[in-house]
């Protein structure tokens, strides 16, 4: 049964490494690629070392597989994001098909700054003064 899980689970990495690498052939910029990998490669590598886990079912190599794993979801979207931030900010162009770039007219390429959302011109809800309720105005 541990030999079919195994088997299974690799497979299922396996499928995700080779989604993975057609995303990156098949995308049109660097950003989508970027997305492509990341999201497929962690999944493939995460469905990969389960297979290993299952496979020699011993504390000491569950163990590690389980810290790679986590190493895995922790690094590769910082990763990832610092790799579209820099690409952004040297000026790799988007996909001319691309529909919104949410950072143009935000970021500041003297300093590297990017600002956040304009200010509202009327109070949030959280600064507006409470309102009376109806049974408050009548004591």
């Amino acid at each position: 049964m541990t030999e079919w899980v195994t088997a299974i689970l690799l497979l299922i990495g396996t499928t995700f490494m080779l989604l993975a690498a057609v995303g990156v052939l098949r995308m049109p910029d660097l950003f989508l690629r970027l997305q492509t990998a990341t999201k497929a490669v962690t999944f493939g590598v995460v469905f990969t070392f389960l297979a290993v886990a299952v496979h020699f079912a011993e504390l000491g190599v569950s163990f590690r597989a389980l810290l790679i794993i986590a190493f895995f979801f922790l690094t590769s979207p910082v990763a990832a994001h610092r790799i579209a931030r820099a690409a952004y900010f040297v000026g790799v162009r988007l996909w001319e098909e691309s529909v919104v770039d949410e950072l143009r007219g935000r970021y500041d390429p003297q300093t590297h700054n990017l600002e956040s959302g304009k200010v509202p011109d009327s109070p949030s809800p959280a600064q507006q003064p409470p309102s009376k309720s109806p049974q408050q105005t009548e004591m």
